[in-house]
């Protein structure tokens, strides 16, 4: 009998992409190994024309395609309990971490599960601090970034603008990041992504590679507030004008994202409606009908029969009644601006035959890419927490109001000082809903000369943690009369991206059987690193498990033992240190889709192990028949 070992890895993309190789030729993939020849008859084994290929190239970019491949090895996310907010009721979550990894460890529980990212990643400025991305494999460091070998754990370097590879190192550091993302996005996902003018131009084709040409939606342009720096050198010639603003890019994973309308107010607000021409160009022969003795030859109408009629109806009524009253616009208002009207002129001709609708009053007008109304950063802050330069709530809550929904995964792995967890709290207020985020955040030091330090802010997730939890308070108190308020989440659970707290096979060679004390017990505990807490590795488990939330039920089974848990009544995942019969016969009972024990816990009773895997695994593939590997071991 073959008995099922929990990944050690996260984030192996390859495997991953061979799986989804597999499902739509199953013919290429022998073995878990890739038939290349294979592949290429399938694909009618169309050959490259010479060397030369239309694409982007920096330094450096093969090995930040490899990082963005790589499995991530001997890391997880630890729950920081007593750090977050509500911590039993919510569904938000901050994580402390470098971004690469905290993608990489999302893989499996949020794969296709994110509607929107939005992102402000650190400007090529010359003198921001950018991303070094590092990894151990093998123990082996692996270079990143050009070739240099940097010891490992030092995370940030100053790309100056002096530097060879200015723009090469911004690029590695946002090339896997990108990659990643996508996979969070859902079919009809959507990322927004600020940046200036300086990368603009290389952050587009990277994300025409990463997302596609065709899912390019849109630049936004947004106002940037302007330093008179020029003023000085006006009278002797500049050598360029201020910027006067910012850009977002916006990329869908596929066609199926569709933007909401979003209406702005207009300068000049009409006071009369006005009429239009009821035909449209499009060719739908199910809506050429007769309407006011007139049908149309070719086009269609713009509205269903029904609908129409109603619009005929609603203006003869207008007409024989009220037109001596009231103007049309008195009337459409009295009738609480839900009336559509439509007529047609005598003798009308055309291809419309004289047909048109009432176009009403509007004071808004839909909004276009020029969001310049809006500014970048927000000035007057929110709370009295030091943080320079924090991103405009009205701008991101603009963002999110762009998405048609009301219950959606907004993510933002760039999250400073968590103006998009404070705009998503707002959104729900504002707009209605249920929209839950997922901030990530470096804690990186913050300078010991600045305000923040002096006001005992040591890193910036500190900083952005503090602004979740003062800005829940405030919107409950400014929002405590509205109805439904008390179901409103405020509240969020902290990770922190650390060390695996499982020893793994080569682990357990190296280091023995360590006896160590353990929630006042003092018992053998070969299994994982000591100082763990189960509910630790009840998280690690749930990472390495497909379409389960960080923000899963986890409930502790007294009844079978004192190390016995359940990840959303369906994952069973057992660390007692000695399994029996009667353990498995009351895991059984529930019924689990899935059950994950420990191997040291068999000790050398292979019948117990053979019988307990065969039992269960028949139990549980019975009720769900597409479940694999249902038994695994740690």
């Amino acid at each position: 009998m073959e008995f099922y070992k929990v990944n050690k890895e996260l984030g192996d993309l390859v495997n991953d992409n061979v799986r989804k190789l597999e499902s739509v030729f199953p013919s290429v993939v022998k073995d878990g190994e890739v038939d290349f020849n294979e592949l290429k008859e399938l694909l009618g084994d169309f050959k490259e024309v010479g060397k030369e290929k239309y694409e982007m190239n920096w330094v450096g970019k093969n090995e930040a395609k490899k990082i963005a491949l790589a499995p991530l090895y001997g890391k997880t996310l630890k729950y920081i309990e007593g750090d977050g907010k509500n911590e039993e009721t919510t569904e938000n979550i901050y994580i402390e971490g470098d971004n690469l990894e905290v993608l990489k460890l999302l893989q499996n529980s949020y794969y296709g599960k994110v509607k929107m990212i939005y992102i402000d990643p650190p400007y090529n400025t010359g003198n921001d601090f950018i991303y070094n991305d590092k990894f151990k494999e093998n123990k082996e460091l692996i270079d990143i970034l050009e070739g240099n070998r940097n010891e490992y754990g030092d995370r940030l370097i100053k790309n100056l603008k002096t530097s060879s590879h200015y723009h090469s190192k911004w690029l590695n550091m946002m090339y896997p990041r990108l990659k990643l993302a996508r996979n969070l996005l859902k079919e009809d996902g959507v990322i927004f992504i600020s940046i200036d003018d300086k990368e603009v131009n290389n952050l587009k084709k990277i994300c025409d590679e990463v997302f596609g040409e065709n899912n390019f939606r849109n630049y936004l342009i947004v106002r940037r507030r302007v330093k008179s720096l020029n003023i000085q050198f006006a009278d002797k010639g500049l050598n360029s004008y201020n910027i006067g603003f910012e850009y977002i890019l916006v990329y869908s994973k596929s066609d199926a994202f569709l933007f909401k309308d979003i209406r702005m107010e207009k300068e000049n607000i009409p006071q009369k409606g006005s009429w239009n021409v009821f035909w449209s160009n499009a060719d739908r022969p199910s809506m050429r009908y007769d309407l006011l003795g007139f049908t149309p030859k070719t086009g269609q109408w713009r509205w269903s029969k029904e609908k129409a009629n109603e619009a005929v109806e609603n203006y003869k009524i207008y007409e024989e009644i009220y037109s001596k009253k009231l103007t049309l616009e008195e009337y459409w208002i009295s009738q609480n601006k839900d009336l559509k009207f439509i007529r047609r002129i005598p003798n009308g001709e055309g291809k419309n035959g004289g047909v048109q609708y009432w176009i009403p009053p509007n004071t808004t007008s839909l909004r276009t890419s020029d969001w310049t109304d809006l500014e970048v950063s927000q000035i007057k802050k929110d709370f009295d927490i030091p943080f320079d330069n924090p991103k405009s709530t009205k701008l991101i809550k603009t963002i999110i109001s762009s998405c048609d929904e009301e219950e959606f995964i907004v993510l933002d792995f760039f999250s400073g000082s968590s103006t998009t967890a404070h705009s998503v709290m707002e959104s729900n207020i504002e707009l209605g809903g249920n929209r839950k985020f997922i901030m990530v955040q470096l804690p990186e030091q913050v300078d010991e000369k600045s305000d923040a330090y002096k006001s005992g802010y040591k890193n910036i997730c500190e900083i952005g943690k503090e602004r979740i939890r003062r800005a829940g308070d405030k919107i409950l108190e400014e929002n405590k009369d509205k109805e439904g308020i008390e179901n409103l989440d405020i509240g969020f659970k902290v990770f922190r991206v650390e060390n695996s707290n499982i020893r793994w096979e080569n682990q357990l060679e190296e280091d023995g059987q360590i006896r160590y004390d353990l929630d006042g017990k003092n018992i053998d505990d070969i299994d994982f690193i000591p100082g763990t807490k189960d509910i630790d590795v009840v998280y690690e488990i749930l990472l390495r498990h497909y379409g389960i939330p960080l923000t899963a039920k986890i409930e502790k089974l007294d009844f079978i033992g004192n190390r016995t848990y359940t990840i959303q009544g369906s994952i069973i995942v057992c660390l007692e240190t000695q399994i029996t019969k009667e353990i498995v016969d009351k895991i059984s009972e529930l019924e689990p889709v899935k059950v994950i024990f420990r191997d040291s816990a068999f000790g050398d009773d292979i019948s117990l192990k053979q019988n307990s895997v065969h039992r269960l695994n028949v139990l549980i593939e019975k009720n769900n028949k597409n479940t694999t590997h249902v038994v695994e071991f740690i």
